[in-house]
Formats: structure tokens, C-alpha cells, sequence
């Protein structure tokens, strides 16, 4: 978590801004809850524990800094809530959803299927894709009472 830490921080350096206490709380809730698709909201609430002085405008804030240094992807699952999601180094592209429709849940595909289709876009169009998102609504295994498929890693 450290390190991620120090990354982050040498990406806001690099733009001009430090990592204040307040935003540095704020990125380890981040980091804590990576899997959660957090809003503001949870994050002020999960960083309200760690830090009781802090403000719901400071956490939107940092939330906005971050999303705009691209340490973070801001989404909307449909719900009308923002929701974020930290970005991954290790890979080119945002990872993909699975967003159920009945309960909410949120599930992800990590691996890059959409590969094939941008070289084509570079091919027929002379379009570089720089990044992109897919989200995919339906309804989850476990609200069709049925077991998770086995990964085809």
C-alpha cells in the first residue's frame, strides 16, 4: 500500500499539489476498499473514522483532484451515484462491469477483450484509442440462484 501511496503522491507533486493529510486518508480508504466501488459518500464516511476532522467538501474534493489526475475512475452504474474506482498501473485500460439490475452488485472483468476491436478502429478509421469502458446491465448468478461460471483465464 506504501508504494501506491508514494505514487500517488509523486503524481500530485508532479502537478503542482500536495498529498495533505486529508487526501492522503482519503487515498487509503480508497486503497482499503478497492474492490467496493465507493461513493463520496462511503468515502466520507469510512475517512470520517480515520480523520473525525474532516469535511464531506474536502473528501468531494480530493475525490474531483483525483479523478482529474487519472488516479481515479469516476462511474455511474446507472444509479445516479458516483461512484470511483482506483486505476490500475499494471494495465493499458480500465477493467470492465457487470452490473446487476435486481440487486446492485457489481462485478468485474479484468481482462482486456476489447483489444482486437481498437486495432481495427486504428486500421479502418485512423482512430488511437486512447482508452475506453464497457459496462455490461443484466442480472447476476446470484440473483438467478445459480453458481458463478468457471473463469476461462
Amino acid at each position: 500500500m506504501e508504494a501506491r501511496i508514494d505514487k500517488i503522491k509523486q503524481q500530485l507533486q508532479t502537478e503542482g499539489y500536495k498529498l495533505t493529510p486529508q487526501r492522503e486518508a482519503t487515498v487509503r480508504v480508497l486503497l482499503e476498499n478497492e474492490a467496493d466501488h465507493l461513493s463520496a459518500e462511503d468515502v466520507y464516511m469510512l475517512v470520517k473514522d480515520k480523520a473525525p476532522e474532516i469535511g464531506l467538501a474536502t473528501v468531494y474534493r480530493t475525490l474531483e483532484l483525483l479523478s482529474e489526475l487519472h488516479v481515479l475512475e469516476k462511474m455511474n452504474f446507472g444509479d445516479g451515484v458516483a461512484r470511483y474506482d482506483l486505476r490500475d498501473d499494471s494495465t493499458h485500460h480500465h477493467h470492465h462491469h457487470l452490473i446487476c439490475t435486481q440487486c446492485g452488485a457489481v462485478d468485474e472483468i479484468m481482462e482486456d477483450w476489447l483489444t482486437p476491436l481498437e486495432e481495427r478502429l486504428e486500421q479502418e478509421f485512423n482512430f488511437e484509442v486512447l482508452d475506453h469502458r464497457l459496462d455490461f446491465q443484466g442480472i447476476c448468478f446470484r440473483c438467478k440462484g445459480t453458481s458463478k461460471p468457471e473463469s476461462t483465464d
